[in-house]
């Protein structure tokens, strides 16, 4: 079950609201929206991160392979990697 904060999360990063989250939505919203989402508190500052630490954050997510992000796929991760769960 996603927390809420990855369920905010997602839904800020997903850019076209398409309820899946690509590898260049990822790097361009956390690059565009990332401080803004640590300041609400909805990130923690050190995950906002450079291209290679978004792409990297979208590779341990994606986890059969098929390049876009669901919320279940996206939230497993930042919830154990945020503290979140």
């Amino acid at each position: 079950m996603p927390s809420d904060k990855a369920r905010r999360l997602f839904e800020a990063l997903d850019l076209d609201h398409n309820g899946t989250l690509t590898r260049e939505e990822v790097i361009n919203a956390l690059r565009t929206k990332g401080p803004s989402l640590a300041a609400s508190g909805d990130l923690p500052f050190w995950a906002v991160g450079d291209t290679d630490a978004s792409s990297a954050l979208f590779d341990a997510a994606d986890q059969n392979g098929d390049a876009v992000l669901t919320l279940e796929e996206f939230a497993a991760v930042v919830d154990r990697r945020f503290g979140w769960h």
